[in-house]
């Protein structure tokens, strides 16, 4: 079927689409008088009044009254969509950091979101605010630890095992000040302070002295236990590490008072072949050992502290460790080192004097 369409209506159609001359004109004109509008606000009264009654005449004003009107609401709504973006912004942000609040009224209220019964005892509450701040927030005492050993002992993996570290650190070079490693071990803040060879005679008499009252300073007030960390005696292919003279020189750094809070730690347990305990080692022991552990008067502690060591395995020593220290604490508390104690008499005696110099000064107004 074809379209029988005459030839004016198919031109009517097309002229539609376009504005004629009349409208194009009307729309210049109402642009040229607004402008002349908006002018005169800016003009003199005496110039400012035929423009005003020209736009009047010619119906500018109601127009572009309505349309000043329209589009200020526009901006009103503009705004307000801002407002109520940023306000709901704010409610996200607040409600993103408080959302342990909800595990925590489920866990006292004994509801959960997919009907399960829950614990509402204290211990329940305080593990579920450990597990949601990410293991962050200690809810029991802290322990702090000091470990001593001569270099290749490995006390830098050991203090990644106490530690719960899942990044295994292997310096490039000796350790040559002390450092400070603080984390959260089971609800507990457990912080391990590693040191360089204080031990052995290659950092220097001067050094050695000065690393070892810096450990005590990054342990203030002092540390609840001393790891010393040596090899493991037939773990190593050349000479044993000297339990006995690391003893002793422990002593002579930090006085006699430390052998009530110092657990030796034998490492490279794996080494030594499958189940060898360290009532084995003491057995087959020539001398050294025994003499060590009769100084420090105290069980050592055998570890596997190798780098791919399962994680149970770890988890085992860290739980073993941290309850030795545990109860060194509750025994005999943090240690304090001589020198802390003439510190704190300076303290108190130069606090007296400035107490009195104050007292008189007091006195004299």
């Amino acid at each position: 079927m074809e379209c029988q369409c005459e030839k004016n209506d198919s031109d009517d159609a097309v002229s539609g689409w376009w504005l004629n001359g009349n409208s194009v004109q009307m729309g210049a004109f109402t642009v040229v008088g607004y402008l002349l509008y908006r002018f005169s606000q800016t003009l003199p009264a005496l110039i400012r009044w035929p423009i005003r009654l020209f736009c009047s005449l010619t119906g500018l004003s109601a127009l572009w009254s309505w349309v000043s009107r329209l589009v200020g609401t526009l901006r009103g709504i503009q705004s307000l969509f801002k407002w109520l973006s940023r306000v709901w912004k704010f409610v996200v942000a607040f409600s993103s950091k408080f959302k342990w609040l909800v595990a925590v009224v489920r866990a006292i209220t004994g509801s959960s979101g997919d009907g399960a019964e829950s614990g509402t005892t204290p211990a329940n509450i305080l593990n579920l605010l450990s597990d949601l701040s990410g293991g962050s927030c200690p809810t029991k005492p802290g322990l702090r630890l000091i470990l001593l050993g001569p270099t290749g002992g490995g006390r830098t993996s050991l203090a990644d095992t106490v530690l719960g570290s899942s990044e295994t650190k292997s310096p490039m070079s000796p350790l040559m000040e002390s450092t400070k490693q603080r984390s959260v071990v089971d609800g507990r803040e457990v912080t391990v302070i590693d040191t360089p060879d204080l031990l052995g005679p290659s950092l220097g008499n001067k050094k050695r002295a000065k690393e070892a009252l810096r450990s005590l300073q990054l342990a203030s007030p002092g540390p609840h236990a001393f790891l010393l960390v040596i090899q493991a005696p037939g773990s190593s292919m050349g000479i044993d590490q000297d339990a006995t003279q690391a003893i002793q020189a422990t002593l002579e750094l930090f006085g006699h008072e430390v052998t009530g809070h110092v657990i030796i730690v034998l490492t490279h347990a794996d080494r030594l072949g499958p189940r060898r305990t360290v009532d084995q080692l003491l057995d087959v022991d020539t001398g050294d050992l025994r003499r060590a552990v009769s100084l420090c008067g105290k069980r050592p502690e055998l570890v596997d502290n190798r780098p791919d060591c399962p994680a149970e395995a770890q988890s085992a020593t860290r739980r073993q460790l941290l309850g030795r220290v545990m109860e060194m604490k509750e025994l005999r508390g943090h240690f304090i080192h001589e020198l802390q104690r003439s510190e704190d008499r300076i303290r108190e005696e130069l606090l007296a004097d400035m107490a009195s110099v104050l007292a008189r000064k007091l006195g004299r107004t």
